[in-house]
């Protein structure tokens, strides 16, 4: 029979050879999970020898993985901020660089939203997250895919906040009330290019939704719908934030200013890359 050790170690081959990048880790991470085990706990059973229905659950994971389908799918899990998110194929994984945008909302007010808009809400993540940063902010999180906000309702159970954010269908703002107005708008909305999506590694390109991923425009048509938009639903003194793509800050400063939005600025993220944007409604 073979041990614990020697299926991780054969994992970690099985998946340098298919180009997955820290191939130990995902090994560690996919075996520990089809057995139902910590990470932690793993390393105490090394020698620990597995039978074949055990062999059976990892290999299905393993293949999975193995076919670059992203970790988080594979695992059906993913961390942002301090939550743990179901994630699968109807959303985007979340990326620890949007976990930047939430600190940059955070610190850039100087009192607490009574009312946030989550714009393409996917899993849930921002929205989520901002409701647990400001336990008495009313927040609403919308999206145009009936599958996206399954997954999001289903992380607000999770963790308890399905009290305090409202889930609504809606393309950006189209599902608002006449009355609605946010002291914050937040969106990460589609903004690669063509190009883009088209070198992007397996993991995104062939899994993940590419719908919420590519936009028109040089990935630019989402971003301006959004700028456009956001001075109507804006309280006196909200603010915008978006994530961004590669070389559109110029661009988005401007129709900012355009839009009459104030103290437009561009934020870099923890690469040193630009990756915000923020304003301010009069």
């Amino acid at each position: 029979m073979l041990t614990l050790l020697e299926i991780v170690r054969r994992t970690t081959d099985y998946f340098a050879k298919h180009g997955i990048e820290s191939s130990r880790l995902n090994a560690e991470l996919v075996v520990a999970h089809a057995l139902g085990l910590g990470r932690m706990q793993l390393y105490l059973q090394f020698e620990r020898p597995l039978g074949d229905a055990q062999l059976e659950g990892i290999r299905s994971l393993v293949r999975r993985r193995g076919r670059r389908e992203p970790l988080a799918y594979v695992l059906g899990t993913a961390a942002f901020c301090d939550l743990t998110l179901a994630v699968d194929k109807r959303v985007l994984v979340p990326r620890p660089e949007t976990e930047q945008l939430v600190e940059l909302i955070k610190d850039s007010l100087s009192v607490p939203p009574a009312r946030i808009i989550d714009l393409g809400t996917g899993s849930g993540a921002l929205a989520l997250a901002l409701a647990s940063l400001f336990p008495e902010a009313e927040v609403l999180a919308v999206d145009a895919s009936e599958d996206a906000l399954n997954v999001a309702r289903t992380n607000a159970e999770r963790g308890g906040l399905a009290a305090r954010v409202e889930l609504r269908k809606s393309n950006w703002f189209s599902g608002c009330a006449d009355s609605d107005r946010f002291d914050v708008v937040v969106s990460n909305p589609p903004y690669l290019t063509e190009a883009e999506w088209a070198s992007a590694q397996p993991e995104v390109r062939e899994h993940e939704p590419r719908e919420a991923l590519v936009a028109s425009d040089d990935g630019c048509a989402d971003l301006l719908s959004i700028i456009g938009a956001a001075p109507r639903w804006l309280s006196r003194g909200g603010m915008l934030f978006l994530e961004t793509g590669i070389d559109q800050h110029p661009r988005l400063l401007a129709a900012m200013a355009a839009a009459g939005l104030r103290e437009a600025c561009s934020h870099r993220d923890w690469s040193g890359r630009d990756r915000f944007v923020s304003a301010r409604a009069e």
